[in-house]
């Protein structure tokens, strides 16, 4: 069965750090970009940074460049997102995201479930 799972979530203090993890499975990993979504109460999903499947084409939001890095590991099939210098801001639901192509580009056809992330201020 096709599934991304995301753990790594959690409350954290501002200035503070987490990394989030994406498990995925085979058939949805492999020749795929992949992507980290997040959404706030009351706001619509939007985007966060993307991967290529080759690693060689990543790009974030302008408002997470510099504190964020997205990698990935295509033996494990795992994606991973840094995330330092952590804002109140940053609170949302993050969403592990495939993309239909092998570059980070257009929409994603495939989601996880989410994990929470609260930064305290």
């Amino acid at each position: 069965q096709v599934q991304l799972v995301e753990s790594g979530g959690g409350l954290v203090q501002a200035g503070g750090s987490l990394r989030l993890s994406c498990a995925a499975s085979g058939r949805t990993f492999r020749g795929y970009a992949m992507g980290w979504f997040r959404q706030a109460p009351g706001k619509e999903r939007e985007f966060v940074a993307g991967i290529s499947w080759s690693a060689g084409i990543i790009n974030y939001a302008d408002s997470v460049k510099g504190r964020c890095t997205i990698s990935r590991d295509n033996v494990k099939n795992m994606m991973n997102l840094q995330m330092n210098g952590l804002k109140p801001e940053d609170t949302a639901v993050y969403y592990c995201a495939k993309y239909p192509l092998a570059v980070p580009t257009g929409a994603p056809d495939f989601w996880g479930q989410g994990t929470q992330v609260t930064v305290s201020s």
